[in-house]
């Protein structure tokens, strides 16, 4: 087998190599491989409640054979925070993707860089592709945590892409040194999954055709809508401060929470996506995503949020939330910018109090009330078509004739344009 140079320098120094495990082919190959090179190997893997996982464990038991030890970290109430953190700021990305991915690769990046600190290891690897967003991710937040921790990616090395240019040759390997693996096949509806609590997102192989209608997809995380309940289902969601406390009176923790709520919003149909998002190296990735107990709590936040914020707290809040949106997409979670953003949104996130009841139908969501509410600057008296003791109609003269003379003024230069603009731009 061709000789890596990289792995030649981890022997020669001694360094100790932790790699992020799923237990699938490309875990085992890579393992193995290190083995074989000489390399010191641990292996880890996060527990951050992959929903396509029955047990976690059996990744330990998967890459027994590849004669490892193989670590989980228990990181569930991490990611339960970091999607509290994602919903208070509508941190959404393309397509109104939830980015479950995004949360889950800082939550296992600190998580894992942690565990293997604690066993002495000095190199980090992972099994990202050169051509995706994962290998910025892992490789920044090791950066950002550890500047003096190295990282291995054994699909950019090229002794490795030379080896193993693809699954069967992979397969072959293992067979070669008895290790079994076994492919699950999905026949005409092919495709790679990532999950997490936070959501589940698929992608490639079938649906890197943009002529494959989405519905190839078989919901893990809940059904679609055609196949949910024909009758309504309501929830009334509590919120203190931005955070979903309780579900249907029930108060729970936030790892209770997104799991009630997935199970909720599943069952319904709510929370399949589809996107053709931009991604950190500027290519098109088409993904289709599950997020039903996020995109929930995301639309009961939302409508606090509709009572408790001004306009321009929500000009300002829209413009954070683009901010920390991106910047979890790119990897920049712990970045100064992505923080002092998110801090503003804790901030603007304070009076957002209340009970939120919904209405949830075949993928639908709406509004049926909102109570407890006590900062609300919703006033009906104000707002009220009708005659009330509010906001004098007749007052609001004064306020019309002062913003005329902005209007007249521009009128008066010669700088109004009241053509269609595609009129003018098509001749």
């Amino acid at each position: 087998m061709p000789e890596s140079q990289l792995l030649k320098s981890y022997v020669d120094n001694g360094d100790v190599v932790g790699i992020c495990v799923s237990g699938g082919l490309d875990s085992k190959t890579v393992a193995l491989r290190l083995k074989q090179a000489g390399v010191k190997v641990k292996c880890f893997t996060a527990d951050i409640g992959q929903p396509d996982e029955e047990d976690i464990n059996d990744v330990v038991t998967k890459m027994a054979p590849c004669g490892v030890e193989t670590t989980v970290v228990d990181l569930k109430d991490d990611i339960a925070e970091g999607a509290f953190e994602a919903i208070a700021c509508n941190a959404s990305y393309d397509g109104g993707y939830w980015q479950s991915t995004g949360i889950g690769r800082y939550v296992t990046a600190r998580g894992l860089l942690r565990a293997m600190k604690a066993q002495g290891c000095t190199v980090l690897s992972h099994g990202a592709t050169g051509r995706g967003n994962d290998q910025v991710r892992f490789e920044r937040y090791t950066n950002v945590l550890d500047p003096s921790f190295k990282v291995y990616a054994p699909w950019r090395d090229p002794s490795l892409l030379e080896e193993f240019p693809g699954r069967t040759q992979m397969l072959e390997y293992l067979q070669k040194h008895n290790i079994g693996h076994q492919i699950v096949s999905q026949a005409a509806k092919r495709y790679s999954t990532d999950a997490n609590i936070c959501g589940l997102s698929n992608e490639a192989e079938d649906l890197e055709s943009i002529e494959t209608p989405m519905t190839i997809v078989n919901p893990i995380m809940g059904v679609w809508p055609k196949d949910a309940p024909n009758t309504q289902e309501e929830v009334t969601l509590r919120f203190e401060k931005g955070r979903c406390v309780a579900i249907n009176g029930v108060k729970m923790n936030p790892l209770k929470v997104i799991q009630e709520a997935n199970k909720l919003a599943g069952r319904n149909g709510i929370g399949i996506s589809h996107a053709l998002e931009n991604r950190i190296l500027g290519t098109k990735s088409r993904g289709v995503y599950e997020a039903p107990g996020m995109t929930l709590l995301g639309q009961g936040l939302t409508y606090v949020y509709q009572a408790v914020l001004d306009r321009r707290a929500t000009s300002l809040f829209k413009y954070l939330a683009g901010h920390v949106s991106d910047q979890i997409y790119d990897g920049r979670y712990f970045d100064p910018s992505t923080r002092a953003a998110i801090t503003a949104i804790w901030q603007l996130a304070e009076p957002a109090i209340g009970t939120v009841k919904i209405g949830m139908f075949k993928g639908n969501m709406w509004f049926l009330s909102l109570t407890e509410c006590p900062h609300s600057i919703y006033f009906e008296a104000d707002s009220s078509m009708e005659a009330s003791e509010g906001l004098n109609p007749v007052s609001s003269q004064g306020y019309l004739e002062v913003s005329s003379v902005e209007a007249k003024s521009l009128a008066k230069a010669n700088l109004i344009d009241a053509d269609s603009v595609w009129s003018k731009r098509s001749k």
